[in-house]
């Protein structure tokens, strides 16, 4: 993900951090510390215990407090992540990493239909990992005050987990809203794809999400809450996604590449002046070419190539100066799916289809959406 820093590893996961992470933590510290009062008052309330808050109240420590809090928090949402990723992994899905946003964490899960019991254990494994993380918290409420006999310590430390316990609480309990692809939404999605077809199911719980998306940016319209507005744009733009990528895959269920592909292909030799790859690209409409040599597929160069060629250089270059030769290929029988995910991942519009190490044929983004089109009648 772009703006995202490589932490590190766990269980194999690459974690990452993304910058709008660190501009929440000081956002969060001072949003605790500057109503520390009301929120120390929650606490005792919420579990009716004494807290001694005369550190808490004492200097910079209510920010020190809001940010050791944060962080705890993000930890917690971290955890919360590796609950639904290990869980996948048990079930033969590659994570691809986990990032951790200023909205909480997300899991880059590889794209597969989901089996609805494996996609239920799933997404449950998160928001009750979050429970228990907010019932032990909970639990140190309770058991702080009989092993901290200094009052002032042992108020920071109740104020802090009972602080916790509340957040992670209502993380687990907002994380189940039906409001797909949170995991409310995936629990929502796997009930119904017991029921229906997945895409069907998928439909259903997409515009349930997209529903709660809506209200949550208007409360967050109401309340002034740029955090409710972001959450619900994310929510809306993910329903979307994962809507029409379920669509697309019951679409082109057993489609192959070579099904669709255009063949035979146009293709230049290294050697063509690039004047020439532009008025071949005005003749046949195309803006991309395989690049051959002797038979064999050697680059591809496209209109994206051209662009960055100044135009003064062009009449003194050919194709072999300026192509791409790190070329994504897929034999004639890979899925159609498969060569949609690979444009859509790598921004590329065309991939070249190679059988016996010769090229027999190019399926481009626009030849999938055509398909798409015409299975939807």
């Amino acid at each position: 993900m772009d703006g995202a820093i490589k932490l590190g590893r766990l269980f194999g996961i690459p974690i990452l951090i993304h910058f709008t992470f660190l501009l929440i933590i000081p956002l969060f510290a001072w949003v605790i510390g500057s109503d520390i009062q009301y929120t120390v008052e929650l606490v005792r309330n919420t579990f009716h215990v004494q807290i001694d808050d005369q550190y808490i109240q004492s200097g910079y420590v209510p920010y020190i407090l809001g940010e050791t809090i944060a962080v705890g928090l993000f930890i917690g949402v971290l955890i919360h992540e590796l609950a639904h990723s290990l869980i996948a992994l048990r079930s033969g899905i590659r994570i691809d990493s986990i990032t951790l946003l200023f909205f909480g964490g997300v899991a880059a899960i590889e794209e597969k239909e989901p089996e609805p019991k494996s996609e239920l254990i799933m997404a449950l494994a998160g928001p009750l990992t979050s429970l228990a993380l907010g019932l032990g918290s909970a639990l140190m409420v309770y058991v702080i005050p009989q092993v901290v006999q200094v009052p002032g310590i042992a108020g920071v430390l109740i104020y802090t987990f009972g602080y916790l316990a509340i957040l992670n609480v209502l993380l687990f309990g907002f994380n189940l809203l039906p409001a797909f692809p949170m995991d409310g939404g995936r629990v929502l999605r796997a009930y119904l794809a017991t029921r229906m077809p997945l895409y069907q199911a998928t439909s259903i719980a997409s515009s349930i999400g997209k529903g709660f998306a809506i209200l949550f940016g208007l409360v967050g319209l109401i309340l002034f809450s740029p955090i409710l507005i972001l959450i619900a744009f994310f929510i809306y733009i993910g329903a979307e996604q994962e809507s029409a990528v379920s669509r697309y895959n019951f679409l082109l269920k057993d489609v192959t590449v070579g099904q669709i592909m255009s063949s035979p292909v146009v293709v230049v030799s290294p050697t063509t002046p690039l004047s020439d790859i532009l008025a071949l690209m005005y003749q046949t409409k195309h803006l991309g070419f395989p690049v051959v040599e002797q038979g064999y597929l050697v680059g591809i160069i496209t209109l994206t190539d051209l662009a960055k060629t100044p135009v003064i250089d062009r009449d003194a270059m050919q194709v072999r100066d300026v192509m791409s030769r790190d070329v994504i290929v897929l034999p004639p029988h890979a899925p159609v799916m498969d060569a949609l995910r690979i444009m859509t991942k790598e921004n590329i519009g065309r991939i070249p289809v190679i059988a016996d190490e010769r090229i027999t044929g190019i399926v481009t983004k626009s030849d999938i959406f055509t398909v798409i089109e015409l299975r939807e009648l």
